[in-house]
């Protein structure tokens, strides 16, 4: 079967000015488009349709074709999708170029995904139906929906649903505005929502119409959370850890370099992993997790820092930032600490944790009960 995509892409959006071509992460909006369907390998051919010559410029750097420019009729706010979708088809066929299937995908489509895309394929290609397309389930039951009457106030769509359920009600679904699929040698005489239609279901958290400033900083938003080794290194790290072996044997007073997150900082000791933290095992717990004290280089005064030595330099332990750790995120053992400055710094602990009426964290103590709370104190209550 022969398959050919149009990225229908014109030049006059309103709303957002060159939205087609708007910068996106480092890459025109239009580029996700194509490249999706590159990734596909499911199209003998990727058409732009466009009347603007920047846009056509772009489409051919990112590897689609622009065989002809889009007619000023069928590039008005006016037009629909289907006609500009016709026109480009029967161009194709004039050419000499004739498919089984057409796929038509939006230039504004940067959460849209491969398998969405092929899934849509394979079952139309094995179906009676003519039609597929991307859908998403609505966010809120329609039938509990109202509008405003003249006065401003609230009118029903369906009153008779006012007092029901909503997990009571039927789901309805809306067009997700991604991708239309369509047998060129079948007709069909109903509306695109009907039985002729196949609609292929996308979590909604991946949908995402981009017509106004609003919407495309959403989409920014929900690429970020569907793409997070992209935009936050520290996820690649968490990644590998849950990956790693754990080191087996470790004991009250060693010293790690761990991957231990963002929030408390980079540490210029380590072997270049971002992130990488000396910690402290305080208290161990079993054979997996421990109470530890995060160690820094930056010196600082206060009774939330307690001054040690560690590789024959002066070190601050961050006494306020003691915390559950998991020993898989340990990435080597560096040290340990004396038995007289290991005895010190609990003390230290100790009064923090435990502070006369005016000093004191009521964080650290909040931590601690906490502590106490979540953390089992033998092996066989660890889960």
């Amino acid at each position: 079967m022969s398959c050919v995509c149009i990225i229908p892409a014109r030049g006059g959006s309103k709303r957002i000015p060159k939205k087609n071509i708007k910068d996106f992460f480092g890459k025109p909006l239009i580029a996700y488009s194509i490249q999706t369907a590159q990734e596909s390998q499911l199209f003998d051919k990727i058409i732009v349709s466009t009347d603007d010559e920047e846009i056509a410029k772009i489409a051919k750097e990112y590897g689609a074709e622009v065989p002809f420019v889009r007619p000023a009729e069928l590039s008005c706010d006016h037009t629909g999708t289907a006609a500009v979708t016709t026109h480009a088809v029967e161009y194709l066929k004039s050419m000499g170029h004739s498919y089984d299937y057409v796929c038509t995908i939006y230039a504004t489509s940067p959460l849209l995904q491969t398998q969405y895309l092929i899934e849509g394929y394979e079952k139309l290609k094995d179906s009676t139906a003519i039609n597929s397309l991307s859908a998403t389930t609505m966010p809120f039951p329609i039938q509990r929906t109202f509008k405003l009457d003249s006065d401003g106030r609230c009118e029903m769509f369906y009153p008779e649903h006012s007092n029901t359920r909503s997990q009571d009600l039927e789901e309805a679904y809306q067009d997700a505005g991604q991708f239309y699929w369509n047998k060129l040698n079948t007709k069909s005489d109903k509306i695109l929502f009907s039985s002729d239609t196949i609609p292929i279901i996308i979590p909604r958290h991946l949908v995402q119409d981009i017509d106004t400033l609003e919407d495309f900083k959403r989409a920014q938003k929900l690429y970020q959370l569907i793409h997070p080794n992209s935009f936050d290194n520290w996820n690649k790290i968490k990644q590998k850890v849950n990956h790693k072996e754990q080191i087996l044997k470790f004991r009250e007073r060693d010293i790690f370099f761990m991957s231990v997150g963002q929030n408390i900082g980079y540490e210029t000791y380590g072997k270049g992993e971002e992130y990488l933290r000396p910690v402290l095992v305080v208290r161990k717990f079993n054979n997996r997790t421990f109470i530890g004290v995060p160690l820094s280089s930056k010196l600082k005064k206060g009774k939330y820092f307690f001054d040690i030595e560690f590789k024959n330099k002066k070190n601050i332990a961050l006494l306020s930032q003691f915390r559950t750790f998991d020993i898989k995120r340990a990435k080597y053992f560096v040290a340990e600490l004396s038995e007289p400055s290991f005895s010190h710094l609990k003390e230290s602990l100790s009064r923090m944790i435990n502070p006369s009426k005016d000093e004191g964290s009521g964080h650290a103590q909040k931590s601690w009960q906490n502590c106490k709370e979540i953390i089992a104190v033998d092996n066989s209550n660890v889960k």
